[in-house]
């Protein structure tokens, strides 16, 4: 702990990780600010002592028999995957839907594309809620990124929601990645077994951008100053939004900008952070049917529930691998794991050869396929499969080419 001027123990951030520390290296016991001490019993196999200033430490040390009783450990009553919003309040939008849902499934990382108010922040926020429900040991992986940074908050020392981290447009290369005199998480790692949203794309500051593309490969972030060089986790899934044109209305007839102006717009996300996002989708204007809300909207539920079935299928397929999900594979898993049929192999050089797709765009193609197979409980790609793939591959290669 901190030690005051007038002998209180303090608390300090990272005392999960502080305790897992202290139980890797053999501790068996570990004293502890009184602040920190429900953070600490969430450690199992160490046992955690609260003392709120040091006499009481030099008195259990000097007489540890007499003032040393054991704690029963208590598992704070959090519940988890409670969300505020959910998918049954989203009207229209059935492609922007299915879309989110097969990104969910292989943990592919998305952009939205679109006329500003058609939905796109809107599904974005929900997407939290129909990921893989949390349990508590990825409840608790993902608190020890919050407790580093003092986010946890008085009486709350557990996170029991998927994180949904949506940084402005203004936000800095250092904000995204951490660091600092301090040094401490990011946003990226903020967004660890959730969503880093990113709306406005375009209007993020280049650098900002291009310190997404190790992160988002290596599912890690090293950060290196002059004084030090430390790691932070960075397992998240991206999620992005924009606008087609600066006036926010294109492909709508109210645009206003010309096509030179559309093509410098796009232009300001650049081909590298392009290829490392796997479904593009654009959204329409909603209509006064969706917005009246009529009809029966599916809830984050039944779409979580497909999803975690589909997860449990990548779950077996890469057992005993470093990799857990569809979106993870390399080249070399692609080859194993997505062989196509005699047919959907005709089909895919046709597609290849119509489009002129390369050989990256080739692979995410049949990795969304894959996906796509997942959720219908298939075990091979079919041509149907492909077919929807290639729809949300064309979207972004009808903007910024192929």
């Amino acid at each position: 702990g901190e030690l005051g001027l007038n002998g209180t123990v303090k608390g300090v951030p990272g005392m999960l990780s502080l305790m897992e520390c202290a139980k890797k290296r053999g501790f068996s016991r570990v004293f502890l600010p009184e602040e920190n001490l429900a953070e600490a019993e969430l450690i199992e196999g160490i046992d955690a002592y609260a003392v709120t200033d040091l006499s009481e430490l030099v008195k259990i040390l000097k007489e540890p028999e007499a003032s040393v009783r054991k704690r029963q450990r208590t598992i704070p009553k959090i519940r988890l995957n409670r969300y505020t919003v959910d998918f049954s309040d989203v009207n229209g939008q059935p492609l922007l839907r299915r879309a989110a849902e097969i990104a969910a499934a292989g943990m592919h990382n998305m952009l939205i594309v679109g006329p500003a108010g058609s939905g796109k922040t809107m599904v974005a926020k929900r997407m939290p809620t129909i990921l893989p429900s949390l349990g508590l040991a990825e409840s608790i992986e993902i608190s020890k990124v919050y407790s580093v940074c003092r986010l946890l908050g008085e009486g709350r020392p557990l996170i029991g929601e998927r994180p949904f981290r949506a940084p402005h447009h203004t936000v800095t290369p250092q904000a995204l990645t951490g660091g600092g005199t301090r040094p401490k998480p990011g946003e990226i790692s903020l967004a660890t077994g959730g969503i880093l949203f990113l709306d406005e794309l375009p209007e993020m500051s280049r650098a900002a951008l291009e310190s997404l593309r190790q992160p988002l490969e290596e599912r890690a972030v090293t950060v290196s100053r002059v004084g030090y060089t430390v790691s932070y986790p960075a397992d998240f899934q991206l999620v992005a939004a924009m606008n087609l044109c600066r006036c926010g209305a294109f492909p709508l007839p109210r645009c206003t900008c010309t096509p030179n102006e559309r093509k410098h717009y796009l232009s300001r996300v650049s081909g590298p952070l392009l290829d490392r996002i796997d479904l593009c989708v654009e959204t329409a204007a909603a209509s006064y049917a969706d917005i009246a809300g009529c009809g029966k909207n599916e809830s984050s539920a039944a779409m979580r529930e497909r999803v975690e079935n589909a997860r449990k299928i990548q779950e077996a397929r890469f057992a005993g691998l470093d990799i857990r999900c569809n979106a993870q594979m390399s080249g070399g898993h692609v080859r194993r794991f997505c062989t196509p049929g005699p047919r959907e192999a005709k089909l895919l050089e046709d597609i290849f050869e119509k489009f002129g797709l390369s050989a990256r765009t080739y692979d995410r193609l049949l990795k969304v396929s894959r996906t796509i197979a997942d959720l219908a409980g298939s075990e091979r790609i079919e041509g149907v499969h492909l077919s929807e793939a290639l729809s949300f591959i064309r979207v972004k290669e009808a903007y910024w080419g192929a």
